[in-house]
């Protein structure tokens, strides 16, 4: 799978973006198909643009590799090296070494000048943008795999995004914790996300839901609160942990209504074990169209949030309120 620069005839790379986050994971994997990890002590040089000479580089880049097949020099933030350096560079983007692949981040690298336009002859430029919607399960998939040699499962992934929201390099980190939770096992699935990323956000979801239904609405405030303040990231994904909460409350009514057994529905949705009465005592509480009508609301907020309208705790505290005088 791993690809070299010898092969690629690519002796240069150019990751352009604004985010320094995901700039950083693309750096990251971008040496991880470079080099093999035996080969990072030796062919693997970092460079502080601020704390090295532009001749230091190139002989760096011009040593013979020992134990590897090619000498990988990454620079990050090189946007004042290169403006510091463009003739140097523009000489060796005409004749790099043969034994060298330079890695540089940038924040950004205009197509008209001169190095951008001898780059395809010696190299590659990666644009680093937030990705659409339906881009992130493919992205996702690259970032297991080449990180960690595991895949995610589609309704994972769903599952991913719903509860954390669309922003790449907070995916990543989840990614992150969910390859070292699932251990040798190859494959990430909802089961997974759903234990270890949806818990806590769907706990304190379940108890605000449970406080408010029943009345105790300073406890359901408090609830919400706490968890703004304990979760930076409540902000991005407390409407996607609600209505992951809610469509699963609508999909057990549905299933209850059809006469499906609380235990059958219990299995099939996954219901915490010794949690199972309270759910099933809100549901008593709530119909049908209650529930559909608290899942518009939903994406009405989640709307609003997106394009700055209303704030993420006013809106959670404002829908838990809804529910004292619905129910």
């Amino acid at each position: 799978m791993k690809k070299t620069a010898a092969k690629e005839k690519k002796f240069v790379y150019i990751i352009s973006g604004k985010d320094s986050a995901l700039l950083a994971v693309e750096c990251e994997m971008l040496v991880e198909r470079l080099l093999v990890p035996e080969q990072r002590a030796t062919g693997l040089f970092k460079a502080d643009p601020d704390e090295i000479t532009p001749a230091q580089i190139l002989d760096e880049l011009r040593t013979v590799p020992f134990l590897s097949d090619k000498r990988v020099v990454v620079i990050k933030d090189a946007d004042d090296f290169i403006s510091a350096n463009r003739p140097l560079l523009e000489k060796y983007f005409e004749n790099p070494s043969s034994n060298g692949v330079l890695v540089l981040t940038v924040s950004s690298w205009p197509g008209t000048t001169k190095l951008a336009k001898k780059l395809p002859q010696v190299g590659e430029l990666i644009s680093v943008a937030e990705p659409k919607r339906w881009e992130l399960p493919r992205k996702l998939n690259e970032y297991a795999q080449e990180s960690y040699g595991k895949k995610v499962s589609p309704d994972a992934v769903e599952l991913l995004i719903e509860l954390v929201g669309e922003n790449l390099s907070q995916l990543y980190g989840e990614i992150d914790k969910l390859s070292l939770f699932v251990n040798q096992e190859k494959i990430i699935t909802a089961g997974h996300v759903e234990s270890l990323t949806g818990h806590n956000r769907m706990f304190n979801c379940f108890e605000a839901i449970d406080a408010a239904i029943s009345g105790k609405m300073d406890v359901a405030i408090s609830r919400l609160r706490t968890m703004f303040a304990e979760d930076r990231s409540a902000e991005y994904t407390v409407v996607g942990a609600f209505a992951y909460y809610f469509r699963r409350m609508f999909t057990a009514k549905a299933l209850l209504e059809k006469g499906v057994s609380a235990g059958e529905i219990a299995g099939r949705l996954r219901i915490w074990r010794g949690k199972e009465e309270e759910f099933f005592g809100q549901l008593r509480k709530m119909s049908l169209r209650h529930l559909g009508a608290i899942l518009i609301h939903l994406a009405e907020i989640d709307y609003g949030i997106k394009t700055g309208r209303t704030r993420a705790e006013t809106a959670a505290e404002q829908l838990i309120l809804g529910l004292v005088h619905t129910t």
